[in-house]
């Protein structure tokens, strides 16, 4: 079969062949990185600093699945998976990321509640959130929580704690769906298991 059209759906298992050669498909393929603080969250970087790519030693040609801030840390996920990136990074989607937050100050539980119902920040008001305080320092004047966040605009949490006038010192990130970071050390990576995949995917098809 010929064919003459452009963006034509070819099934799974079709052999494709261009000059009677044919065209091996790439093995789709899902790693988790912890990235570290001052690393890109890209493929490469116009200043030459270094990226998540850099730190990954694989045959295939993976891309980050949205982006961590370049002085934030944790959980990214790097996929050859053009669909799976677009279900994960889509807001329709309201895939749920979890983060570990530290900030200069003691927050109180009505600011808790202001930012869980959202927040005027830039342009926009951020979605509902969730945030568990897990402990706070009178002699630091510190405030340490997790924050559930279902959307992922720029330096959002940073800038949502700014609007209260409070600096984020620490945003490291342990889960996004429902992969968890684990005990990656910083740097360190691994790809995930087939059945960690299907997994993945039933939950964002599915939200379980």
């Amino acid at each position: 079969m010929v064919v003459d059209t452009l963006g034509f759906k070819v099934s799974c298992d079709s052999v494709i062949k261009v000059d009677d050669n044919v065209i091996n498909k790439e093995e789709k393929v899902v790693y988790i990185i912890n990235k570290p603080k001052n690393i890109i969250s890209s493929v490469k970087d116009e200043k030459g600093r270094d990226t998540v790519i850099d730190l990954v030693d694989s045959p295939y040609r993976l891309f980050p699945v949205g982006r961590l801030d370049f002085d934030s840390s944790g959980l990214l996920i790097l996929t050859n998976d053009g669909e799976l990136t677009n279900m994960i990074i889509h807001p329709r989607y309201k895939i749920p990321k979890v983060y570990e937050v530290t900030i200069n100050g003691l927050i109180t539980l009505d600011e808790i509640k202001t930012l869980e119902n959202g927040i005027r920040v830039d342009d926009y008001v951020t979605s509902k959130a969730r945030i568990v305080l897990v402990s706070s320092n009178n002699n630091k004047k510190t405030s340490h929580m997790t924050m559930t966040i279902f959307e992922g605009h720029n330096r959002q949490i940073r800038k949502m704690f700014e609007t209260l006038g409070y600096t984020v010192t620490r945003l490291h990130r342990i889960k996004e769906a429902n992969i968890e970071i684990g005990n990656l050390k910083p740097g360190a990576y691994r790809r995930l298991k087939p059945f960690e995949v299907v997994s993945l995917k039933r939950y964002l098809n599915n939200g379980e």
